[in-house]
């Protein structure tokens, strides 16, 4: 087997193991503050927002740093770092004394986790690039279908073991997908001479130079800042749909579909962006993402919800792996894992202002303004690929098309 394919699958299951792990934690995050002895409704409910936030906002700062390390030592030592050191602060959260020492400890945790894109950056650069838009669709299935099943596996080990267990099980889960990686992962890595010469900013200076990298990273800020601003307030949704009859167990079935769907679709869009490019790909997702969030405003039945959650799904699975092709395409050599730490800053700015922003636009304007909204962001996305990236990203795919068809040619001939 190629290495590039080993790498894949062995990928694969590490991000399936690591998102069921942490997103085991995330749903009973604010049942573990009620044990903790934060009982007050309204100081739980701040507790809550601030400590589910702190991943994002740690990460979002120490993501460019973690870029430079890996064009320095390698993405595979990225992908152990993050791995080792997660594994042993998820299971220091399980000791936490109070709402303090478990905001410090989700604070350290953003520090040193990027399991997730590290494994992007490594399968981005160690795949050849003719199969990169497939390998990133199939890498993120992984992690999508880890997404769907750790809330269900956490609520079973939760009612079994209780809440601090599950932080020591998922402690073990990490540790043991880090442990994977490190015996079976293979990475073709020549470390970048230009690694330490610049700072962050000079770095973000060139690489952004680039054309159309800014772009993305504006591209991928608001594909986050769209999606993510609906997803914690969609069982508020749901609770209005149902009116109040068995709302965890619709909500729960409106965010699976989705994961679902996405799960379905990512690898199959991957080729196509292989194929058609990733620029189209990325545009024609988007497109449909924001359509079918349109009509979600107007619905009058929870099924109606589910099925729209379904056809938005089918469409995200082109969003991410397509903009990571796309940066993968146009990073400077020698650059490529910095250009991933800042792409990753911006997913993880959305990720941290899009619950905020979507609060407060439920608090204004409700629920099902907020699916407008999302759509009309999308929209302007959809703009800004048109004016920025069309251009260059086309200029390139063909390129890199003609020089594989030449090269086919000399094989042939040879």
């Amino acid at each position: 087997m190629d290495e590039w394919k080993r790498n894949l699958r062995i990928l694969v299951v590490g991000q399936f193991i690591v998102m069921g792990a942490m997103t085991m934690i995330i749903p009973f995050l604010p049942l573990y503050l009620q044990e903790l002895g934060v009982n007050d409704p309204k100081t739980l409910s701040v507790w809550a927002g601030i400590i589910f936030g702190a991943n994002f906002l740690t990460a979002f700062l120490f993501s460019p740093f973690w870029g430079r390390m890996a064009d320095k030592y390698g993405r595979k030592m990225m992908i152990l770092r993050s791995g080792f050191g997660m594994a042993i602060i998820v299971s220091l959260t399980g000791l936490a004394a109070g709402p303090i020492s478990l905001l410090l400890l989700r604070l350290l945790n953003g520090v040193v986790s990027g399991f997730i894109p590290a494994s992007i950056g490594l399968v981005s650069t160690n795949t050849p690039k003719e199969k990169v838009g497939y390998a990133l669709g199939v890498l993120q299935s992984g992690a999508v279908a880890g997404a769907i099943c750790g809330p269900l596996m956490g609520g079973v080990l939760a009612q079994a073991f209780g809440y601090r267990m599950i932080f020591f099980l998922t402690g073990i889960c990490i540790l043991t997908a880090a442990l994977v990686v490190l015996f079976f992962v293979k990475e073709q890595f020549t470390p970048s001479p230009q690694a330490e010469k610049k700072s962050t900013k000079q770095d973000l200076k060139t690489i952004t130079s680039h054309k159309p990298i800014l772009s993305l990273y504006v591209v991928i800020f608001f594909i986050q800042l769209a999606v993510i601003g609906v997803n914690p307030l969609i069982s508020l949704f749901v609770e209005e749909l149902t009116h109040g009859q068995h709302v965890a167990f619709y909500a729960g079935l409106v965010i699976s579909v989705m994961g679902f769907a996405n799960m379905l679709t990512s690898p199959q869009l991957g080729k196509l962006s292989d194929k058609l490019g990733a620029h189209h790909i990325l545009i024609y997702s988007m497109l449909g993402v924001a359509l079918f969030s349109i009509p979600q405003a107007f619905v009058t039945d929870i099924w109606h919800l589910i099925v729209l959650r379904f056809l938005v799904g089918l469409c995200l699975g082109g969003l991410l792996p397509a903009a990571n092709t796309l940066i993968r395409m146009h990073a400077p050599p020698g650059m490529e894992s910095r250009t991933y730490g800042f792409s990753n800053s911006a997913m993880y700015f959305g990720m941290m202002i899009g619950p905020i922003i979507g609060g407060w636009i439920v608090a204004n304007i409700g629920m099902r303004g907020l699916f407008l909204v999302s759509a009309i962001v999308l929209l302007i996305n959809v703009v800004i690929v048109k004016l920025k990236v069309l251009s260059p990203a086309s200029r390139t795919f063909q390129a890199e098309k003609r020089r594989r068809t030449q090269r086919k040619k000399v094989v042939t001939h040879t």
